[in-house]
């Protein structure tokens, strides 16, 4: 399997529950960005060389693309029908299967939850200069979607003044965790974490009450040409099981699973899943904002957070 993502540990949320329910199956999971993964999937398929059975990644462009060229295998896994209709494909061929979010993270024994940054202009208090730690959002797109959306809110102005801030700048928006779990930096808006953290841990998830955070579908697939179809069909019925949904590290894809004090996705009105989509398929407005972004931040500077070598094939 493929899995977009930037930290290879992240590899753990999709075998361990599926590697206890079927002991049997071995399951290898590749861990990389995904403007890395489409790149290999279009490529194995040039070549005829397709070593992969299931896909999911963030660049969500990428599915109906696929789809037209005929590199996908429709599959319609049990529980499809609890997914919203509007991010699924009407064959099949690709469809959600949960969802990530991006927001403010803080460990709570540095900022007390009740201090801690929940909309954008917060990132400007003078308390927080040299502290936060942010990815660059022209090296991820559903950041960028993020920036773009806050920036429509408050003009350049706001990122002149964050700027000011003296960000830390990584790579991957797992990066800014282990930062802030470091003590180097207290504070993102540009990173995951699961919503109700186990008894114990000081890192919370907080949402903005106001200003945007960027949550999006992960969008799945089988390919065509996959080696172990059967074992790939098992997989995505696993991964929407009303089992797997509700062991979501953030919000399933499922209407049916609710995460207890948490509302749906869908009913929180500063996000737009649909947006992102939209950004995602206009490639000239994607390209046209990283172009600015990098003018304002600078280049993107750092290896693959990854570690997964760009050649590998």
């Amino acid at each position: 399997m493929y899995a977009g993502g930037d930290a290879p540990e992240q590899a753990q949320m999709y075998t361990a529950g599926f590697a206890e329910t079927y002991p049997d199956l071995d399951i290898e999971v590749t861990v990389d960005l995904s403007k890395f993964h489409n790149a290999r999937i279009d490529a194995q398929h040039i070549r005829g060389d397709n070593r992969v059975d299931v896909v999911h990644v963030q660049t969500v462009n990428d599915f109906p693309y696929w789809k037209e060229q005929g590199l996908l295998q429709p599959f319609r896994p049990e529980g499809l029908d609890q997914v919203d209709p509007d991010f699924v494909d009407p064959d099949g061929a690709y469809y959600a299967l949960f969802v990530f979010a991006f927001s403010n993270v803080v460990d709570t024994n540095v900022i007390p939850e009740e201090r801690a940054p929940r909309e954008a202009a917060d990132y400007l208090r003078p308390d927080l200069k040299d502290r936060i730690v942010l990815t660059y959002p022209h090296d991820d797109d559903a950041v960028l979607f993020q920036f773009e959306r806050i920036i429509a809110g408050h003009g350049y102005g706001w990122l002149e003044k964050l700027l000011a801030q003296n960000p830390m700048w990584v790579r991957g928006t797992a990066t800014p965790l282990a930062v802030i779990g470091s003590g180097e930096r207290a504070a993102t808006f540009t990173s995951f974490y699961c919503l109700n953290p186990p008894e114990g841990d000081p890192m919370r998830f907080i949402l903005p009450k106001e200003d945007f955070f960027q949550a999006w579908y992960q969008t799945g697939a089988i390919l065509k040409d996959a080696p172990h179809p059967a074992a790939a069909r098992l997989y995505m019925n696993y991964r929407l099981s009303l089992q797997a949904q509700r062991a979501s590290a953030q919000w399933p894809a499922r209407r049916d699973v609710r995460i207890p004090g948490w509302k749906p996705i869908d009913q929180y009105p500063n996000t737009d899943p649909r947006g992102f989509r939209d950004f995602m398929l206009d490639r000239a407005r994607v390209e046209r904002l990283r172009g600015i972004m990098e003018d304002f931040i600078g280049p993107v500077q750092g290896d693959n957070p990854t570690g997964v070598d760009r050649g590998w094939h």
